[in-house]
């Protein structure tokens, strides 16, 4: 079952009894993903910048946006307007299949995975998650890399506090540490 039917059929009943609400509007709800990747150290490298946007596409579907500074910053070398990383937004179906795909696919495919640090979610139930390599997504054969970086998920969900979006993620099957 699709993660979306299943978040209307079975999530929500449970998390209505779970937090003790009435109104299923006042449910948490996941709202957006966004994947970043930040360049770091080859901010000006052209092929860099188009390996990365080659991975965020294959691995998103959209287009990735490129991200500016917003000032100089002489010790790291950054000047205001450089291209610091990439990121995209996923909303609605496409945000849905990739929190499928993220759960049953990415995490039994990340080398020595013992779980998610529920510490990851901060106060408002927002949920960030690190990959050092881009290998462990399904879309990504190892032989077409051209090169390996890191990059960063940040779910957004509408819980108002951390135990809500705890016990979103817990209810979706997110693999955390016991």
């Amino acid at each position: 079952m699709r993660l979306k039917e299943r978040y209307k059929k079975e999530i929500v009943p449970q998390l209505k009894k779970e937090l003790g609400v009435t109104n299923e509007l006042l449910v948490p709800r996941l709202l957006k993903v966004t994947i970043n990747v930040g360049f770091g150290k080859h901010g000006n490298e052209k092929e860099f910048m188009a390996s990365v946007a080659k991975t965020l596409t294959a691995i998103s579907g959209q287009k990735p946006v490129f991200t500016k500074s917003k000032k100089s910053i002489s010790a790291f070398k950054l000047r205001e307007g450089m291209t610091i990383g990439a990121m995209v937004t996923l909303r609605d179906k496409r945000m849905y299949d990739f929190i499928d795909k993220l759960i049953n696919i990415t995490f039994p495919r990340v080398r020595d995975f013992r779980g998610l640090n529920d510490k990851a979610i901060d106060k408002t139930g927002n949920f960030s998650i690190g990959f050092k390599e881009n290998s462990a997504f399904p879309e990504m054969k190892v032989e077409d890399i051209d090169n390996i970086h890191g990059l960063e998920v940040v779910i957004s969900s509408t819980a108002k506090n951390r135990e809500e979006g705890l016990a979103l993620y817990n209810a979706i099957g997110f693999p955390f540490k016991k």
